[in-house]
């Protein structure tokens, strides 16, 4: 099987090199000059050095000739999924479909799903990958485990076993909406609990956050059509939990950074990475006000991020909520 990887940043590249154990993998880097760079490096020094990229895994900057696949994975940044699945769609039409992009889109809060319909059509053939997952560990073969989900589940049920290895575990669901919902909101709570751990103020402060914010997380997501049962699952709480204490976490890192000061410009110049978290947030508590949704955690993250918040008066808002019934 052809698996067509479009996105050359670190988790594209981890996923590439995942499949590549077992199908005759592509990725595809809109920059030609990363992929000359990975062909005479022998690996993504950009962003996961030190790995090597094995000799079967092709490379290449042509998308139309990526696009010639059985199984089309976009691993962009969300504000380059619509592009990249418009592009697709002209290429090679009614190819399957899975993208591993988090977050809602700028200016519209609209979820990746969302964005596909419109690109490819209501009945496109197309899901979501996503759960708890660092590209580095994955990337080195390390075990993680991970959700398809589409709302036809006979396709999350195909792919999960054509792409299923010892190394990377797959599970299908059906809650597309729960499942992507799980993937952006998580991404907040990150950063809250980096400006918690950055303040100093402990593990139980930390626990009472990542718990609080799976209630903001469950909220917004059952209001948008998603289930319960999908919340407590690799896709919500398992998610959630490796963002929060994970050291790999870019968006925990945002937070930290933030605890100690730092501007927002510099933070994100210093990551040189996309932390979704940071455009995410202000798309959900627009959303979440618009629809009577309580989410405490993301309004005081977006105070910060907006800066009309200190990331300290932040943490001690929250605390000094009145007491309410869990």
């Amino acid at each position: 099987m052809r698996i067509a990887v479009f996105g050359a940043g670190a988790w594209g590249t981890a996923l590439a090199l995942a499949f590549s154990r077992g199908h005759d993998v592509v990725l595809w880097s809109r920059e030609s000059d990363d992929v000359a760079a990975m062909r005479a490096d022998g690996e993504n020094r950009r962003y996961l050095p030190g790995i090597p990229l094995p000799a079967n895994l092709q490379l290449t900057d042509s998308l139309q000739d990526a696009a010639r696949a059985d199984l089309h994975l976009i691993v962009t940044p969300l504000a380059g999924l619509r592009e990249t699945a418009r592009s697709l769609q002209a290429a090679a039409p009614g190819t399957p479909l899975l993208w591993a992009c988090k977050g809602l889109e700028a200016g519209t809060a609209k979820l990746p799903h969302q964005i596909v319909a419109e690109e490819l059509g209501a009945d496109a053939a197309c899901g979501v990958l996503t759960g708890p997952s660092f590209a580095a560990e994955v990337a080195q073969g390390l075990p993680a485990a991970v959700t398809i989900a589409a709302r036809d589940i006979e396709f999350a049920r195909y792919w999960v076993q054509a792409l299923h290895n010892n190394r990377l575990r797959l599970y299908a669901n059906d809650d597309l909406i729960g499942a992507e919902v799980g993937g952006a909101v998580k991404n907040i709570m990150a950063i809250a609990a980096g400006v918690a751990d950055g303040m100093g103020f402990g593990l139980n402060a930390r626990a009472a956050l990542i718990t609080r914010g799976l209630a903001e997380i469950t909220r917004l997501g059952l209001a948008l059509g998603g289930r319960r049962d999908t919340f407590m699952g690799l896709a919500g709480l398992g998610d959630l939990v490796l963002t929060c204490t994970g050291d790999l976490s870019r968006n925990r890192r945002v937070g930290l950074l933030l605890a100690e000061g730092k501007t927002l410009p510099d933070i994100l110049a210093t990551l040189g990475h996309v932390a979704e978290g940071v455009s995410t947030t202000r798309e959900v508590a627009a959303l979440s006000a618009r629809l009577g949704v309580d989410m405490p955690i993301t309004n005081a993250v977006d105070g910060v991020l907006r800066g009309t918040l200190l990331a300290r008066d932040a943490v001690e808002q929250l605390l000094a909520r009145d007491p309410k019934q869990e």
